[in-house]
């Protein structure tokens, strides 16, 4: 049986999973994951993970912080007055919101999170929603298909 090695087009299903015991992310919602390995499309300690693995192997991984989505990083965590917030909007705690920011003469749109609104302040965090946090992933291979295979079905 063929085990998935690097430049190998894996498909997997998987069920990401906090400490807490909440899904955050399923292929039951996403459709199953396709990528071909080492090519860092894909957190690299999922694509290690996957290495080795045989059509309908399951293994789960407990992925550091480090490993996942980073630490989280007090200096993207912003105090901004609340005036600036279009009237209308519903700004509370939980909120995720479109930020205009502006990188090498560029305008980008970034997600950031509110997390808190005191008086006439908001707290909005740029951290990734999943900074800091440990997680699990179960992980099923459900196809692989060797590299060769893949550049003859070009020809």
């Amino acid at each position: 049986m063929h085990k998935a090695k690097p430049g190998d087009l894996v498909t997997v299903i998987y069920d990401g999973i906090l400490e807490n015991g909440e899904i955050f992310e399923s292929s039951q919602e996403n459709g199953p994951l396709q990528f071909r390995i080492g090519t860092g499309s894909v957190m690299i300690a999922f694509e290690k993970a996957v290495i080795g693995m045989g059509i309908n192997e399951s293994k789960e991984i407990r992925l550091q912080p480090e490993e996942a989505y980073g630490l989280s990083k007090e200096e993207l965590i912003h105090t901004v007055s609340l005036a600036s917030w279009d009237k209308k909007a519903d700004i509370k705690p939980g909120v995720v919101v479109g930020m205009t920011m502006e990188k090498d003469g560029e305008q980008h749109q970034v997600p950031a999170m509110v997390t808190e609104v005191s008086g006439d302040k908001v707290t909005i965090d740029f951290n990734h929603p999943l900074a800091g946090k440990q997680i699990l992933y179960k992980l099923t291979v459900q196809n692989i298909e060797p590299l060769q295979a893949a550049a003859s079905a070009l020809n």
